[in-house]
């Protein structure tokens, strides 16, 4: 009977381990991108004013800390579990001022086409809702957009996902709370 217990016991505590739940998102300790096998290195809460957004969470090959462990080894993933609904002129509008604010001058006019780019697949893509899953997986060179699994566009370049990963965990993110749950902290 000692034996079942603690076989019960042990499996509860390795069921417990296999995701994180924030405001009520049960996140994958696990993914796969690319035929790759991500661990998530954290998540947290994007905040608007006094509105949840989105629960972000960062997927990396191997836990990260800082932005350059994120940019050292691909593929990555950024997923963003929404928390309400969003019309896409405020997601267009919110990726875009990331990526500028979050980056050179110099960075992000360097990736004002591909910035273009995923404000074209956003719109194609419409209206955000509660549940909804968004990512941004960096596999082979490009930037992944998908919405609950369906790929909706590739944006090449590396220089584009760094710019646009930053607006989460570069130097001047656009929420530093929401930086530092995502590495980990």
């Amino acid at each position: 009977m000692q034996k079942v217990a603690a076989m019960l016991c042990a499996l509860t505590l390795a069921a417990g381990v296999q995701a994180v739940e924030v405001a009520g998102v049960n996140l994958s300790d696990k993914t796969s991108v690319g035929g790759q096998d991500l661990v998530l290195n954290g998540a947290g809460i994007r905040t608007r004013a006094i509105f949840k957004v989105y629960v972000g969470s960062l997927y990396v090959p191997a836990k990260a800390t800082t932005a350059a462990a994120v940019y050292a080894k691909a593929p990555r993933r950024v997923q963003l579990n929404m928390l309400r609904d969003v019309t896409a002129e405020q997601m267009v509008n919110a990726l875009s001022e990331g990526v500028v604010e979050s980056n050179t001058p110099a960075d992000s006019a360097a990736v004002k086409a591909q910035t273009a780019e995923l404000a074209t697949i956003m719109n194609s893509i419409g209206a955000l809702k509660e549940g909804n899953v968004l990512t941004f997986d960096f596999v082979d060179g490009a930037t992944k957009v998908s919405l609950n699994g369906a790929a909706k566009g590739t944006i090449a370049g590396e220089a584009f996902n760094k710019a646009l990963f930053n607006a989460w965990v570069g130097d001047k993110p656009v929420q530093d709370d929401l930086k530092k749950a995502m590495l980990g902290g």
